[in-house]
């Protein structure tokens, strides 16, 4: 699974990519996005796809809102790397990611639909 090193190191990267102000606004908010793709009810996982996994880590960092900025570059970057350690990558163009994002950011898409569009934008890769 994402590790907090490994998400901080995204929100770091984006950052010094595309600007915007470096900082963790609550440490604790990011860990619970973070532990949200492995939960468990009854001994089941909630979460039990990459995709639905992909998803619960991108839907709870844009929810919590853990940075000072950055917030959405950084929940995008924990889903791809979520798709990437079970060997999916992502097939959209910059534009359709941002608009991805958004949409999710906003609300104007439900759970199942976000999983739906990233089966349908995702692709095996053998690493």
């Amino acid at each position: 699974m994402i590790t907090l090193k490994d998400v901080l190191r995204f929100h770091e990267l984006s950052i010094k990519k595309f600007g915007g102000s470096l900082g963790l606004r609550d440490e604790g908010y990011l860990q619970s996005a973070i532990e949200i793709p492995s939960a468990k009810f009854g001994g089941e996982d909630l979460y039990p796809s990459p995709f639905e996994k992909a998803v619960a880590i991108l839907e709870s960092i844009l929810k919590n809102h853990p940075f000072v900025d950055g917030n959405n570059r950084t929940a995008f970057l924990a889903c791809d790397a979520t798709l990437r350690l079970h060997n999916l990558i992502f097939t959209l163009s910059e534009d359709e990611s941002y608009q991805f994002v958004i949409n999710v950011a906003t609300s104007q898409l439900s759970f199942e639909m976000v999983v739906d569009f990233l089966k349908s934008k995702s692709i095996p890769f053998n690493s």
